[in-house]
């Protein structure tokens, strides 16, 4: 079992920035891939960015490229993922995964994940 707790999220004017973290206990967290999505009301999750087990390599979505990065820290078993240049379509929960493979970007790929926390970009 893997618990997995976001913190970070809050009310921010465009243009600005947030920095999301997720703590992950419960299981060897360097052993897996680490993910972000996004929920915005009346859509379907969306992949925001995946980091290697190793932290080695990363993959955003298209929307999110350049703008947002993700990082990783197995030594303390976070991950976070640092949001520049907000635009209000980036209002979303977000939610940080454990996920299997390399650079998983389904949510079918991802096995556990956190309760979510609600970033709004105000215009």
């Amino acid at each position: 079992q893997v618990q997995l707790v976001e913190s970070g999220g809050g009310l921010v004017q465009a243009g600005g920035s947030l920095r999301l973290s997720c703590a992950a206990s419960g299981r060897t967290f360097s052993s897996y891939a680490m993910g972000w999505f996004r929920q915005a009301p009346g859509k379907e999750r969306e992949f925001v960015a995946v980091i290697r087990r190793s932290g080695g390599s990363t993959y955003y979505a298209a929307s999110v490229k350049g703008r947002f990065t993700i990082s990783r820290d197995n030594a303390k078993n976070t991950v976070a993922l640092q949001m520049n240049s907000l635009k209000p379509e980036d209002t979303a929960v977000y939610y940080c995964a454990v996920g299997s493979g390399v650079l998983p970007v389904y949510p079918y790929e991802y096995e556990y994940w956190g309760q979510g926390t609600q970033v709004t970009v105000s215009s």
